[in-house]
């Protein structure tokens, strides 16, 4: 617990996030109801915790070291793949039939809570007759980040009642147990210690909303559960598998926590 004890340093910044000029985020919003104030009256991006030279990387699309591999997912969208001679420009006109799908996710469908990896690998082995792409690997991540970057500017909105409600809770309950030697939780850095330094690590709200991220400290595009893996870990803590039941439910909690931010896909962190 000792690595929680650092002294607070400034928060979020009060920066402004314009893409490209023209594309203003939403990096500060009201938080919304179902948190019960656990974080306060405002939940922030993780954009405003970053150094000015990481933001920066985020203002220009030029400059955002992701579009490399957003450029080669476009490639991979109008690629021929597997038994049925198909790509995915054989049923989707272009990426941009996706807006709003990516503010949506995870959500219920036939009772079961998906993501956009599923989603992804659903159509490959359904519809191309193709080999499923690897959870974390770049050309399922850059997909997700093409499709992602459709819904750019829009409100993270995924629903939390009805059918998702038990996957809530279930996330829920994942969020505030402690792992590990460490016997850290999410809402011990994310929640009850955001704005606060953790090595060198400026901690943030852990919203998802920038996802796939591309983190200059891998030099790739990072997942949900890649990230929510590698927490876990630290935590010396046995952790649940990128694809898994328990990170889909942790996914739709964690992305209702952002309910209102823009979706900045794909973003940079450090």
């Amino acid at each position: 617990m000792g690595l929680l004890a650092a002294p607070a340093v400034a928060g979020p910044d009060s920066d402004s996030l314009v893409i490209n000029g023209e594309l203003e985020m939403v990096t500060e919003t009201a938080a919304p109801e179902h948190l019960d104030g656990a974080v306060g009256d405002t939940i922030y991006s993780g954009w405003r915790f970053r150094t000015d030279e990481t933001q920066a990387l985020q203002l220009d699309d030029f400059d955002n070291p992701a579009m490399l591999t957003v450029d080669k997912a476009i490639d991979y969208f109008n690629t021929v793949d597997g038994s049925e001679g198909k790509s995915c420009a054989s049923c989707h006109e272009g990426p941009e039939e996706f807006a709003g799908l990516t503010a949506s996710l995870p959500r219920v469908e036939d009772g079961k809570l998906v993501v956009l990896e599923d989603i992804i690998n659903g159509h490959r082995a359904e519809v191309m007759g193709a080999e499923p792409w690897k959870w974390s690997g770049q050309d399922m991540q850059g997909m997700v980040a093409l499709i992602g970057l459709q819904s750019r500017g829009m409100p993270v909105d995924v629903k939390i009642d009805g059918d998702a409600a038990p996957f809530w809770e279930q996330g829920k309950e994942m969020y505030y147990t402690r792992y590990g030697q460490l016997e850290l939780s999410c809402a011990n850095c994310h929640e009850q210690n955001y704005g606060n330094m953790i090595r060198a690590d400026h901690l943030s709200q852990g919203q998802t909303n920038g996802f796939p991220v591309y983190r200059l400290k891998q030099a790739q595009l990072i997942s949900k559960h890649n990230r929510f893996r590698g927490c876990i870990r630290d935590t010396r803590a046995e952790t649940f598998a990128e694809g898994s039941d328990e990170f889909r439910a942790l996914e739709l909690y964690v992305a209702s926590r952002g309910n209102g931010l823009s979706i900045e896909t794909p973003a940079v962190r450090q």
